[in-house]
């Protein structure tokens, strides 16, 4: 039964999120035309990142606990990862803006913002010798002056709601992908690549690159949506 835990915690991830989201008055299903894009072209990015990444081995992946098919040098329930955490977690954005009518971050998000920016790209720049610290703070900090001086913060506020909240299944999902709970890993890390500081059994990397991964669900799931909005009131 081993070999079949990455692809039941996939499987877990997605299942509630799935299933509530035919609830007649979140209808989740009206947005797949915007959430499936979404997740394909973040998948463009973060596909070939974890490619290369395991090919320095910077991470790897412990067969006792997969199925064995591989595509590219990632096992398959390592692409149905990039497909099962952000619909969740795409699925609570959705729902917490459904739930929750106010913005309660929003007025703050421009400075949320900024300061995790020059924290991240901070950090990063300091440690360019470690890969996974390097790449993943600068990319995320990069991103985050992106959203900022580029696109705005419309919807950041709603984002931040969004991946608070996610950070309780987060703890449990990496958990087990790192050892919580069972005995060796599902992933494993090379330490000299990163800063050595674990939240229990994560590394702390993995909550930024959890934040750039979900930020650039959502914003080309906004994307999606603004595009379609405006193909509706634009005149024939």
């Amino acid at each position: 039964m081993d070999k079949w835990l990455y692809i039941f915690i996939n499987l877990g991830a997605i299942s509630i999120p799935f299933l509530a989201g035919f609830d007649k008055r979140l209808r989740f299903q009206n947005q797949w035309k915007f959430l499936f894009p979404a997740i394909l072209m973040t998948m463009v990015v973060f596909i070939p990142w974890d490619m290369v990444k395991t090919y320095l081995a910077v991470w790897g992946f412990n067969p006792r606990y997969l199925l064995g098919f591989y595509i590219g040098n990632l096992p398959v329930e390592e692409w149905l990862f990039f497909i099962a955490i952000p619909y969740a977690c795409l699925f609570t954005y959705h729902s917490l803006n459904y739930l929750v009518k106010k913005d309660f971050l929003g007025p703050f998000s421009d400075r949320i913002t900024l300061i995790l920016a020059i924290g991240l790209l901070v950090i990063g720049l300091f440690n360019t010798g470690r890969l996974y610290t390097s790449v993943t703070f600068i990319s995320t900090g990069a991103f985050l002056v992106f959203h900022l001086y580029f696109i705005g913060g419309r919807y950041m506020g709603r984002f931040y709601l969004m991946y608070l909240v996610t950070l309780i299944p987060f703890f449990i999902v990496n958990g087990l992908l790192t050892g919580s709970f069972i005995p060796g890993e599902v992933v494993f890390y090379d330490n000299t690549q990163n800063l050595g500081i674990r939240l229990g059994t994560i590394p702390v990397e993995d909550m930024v690159y959890g934040l750039l991964m979900l930020l650039m669900n959502v914003t080309w799931f906004e994307y999606f949506k603004d595009r379609f909005n405006k193909n509706l009131v634009s005149p024939t």
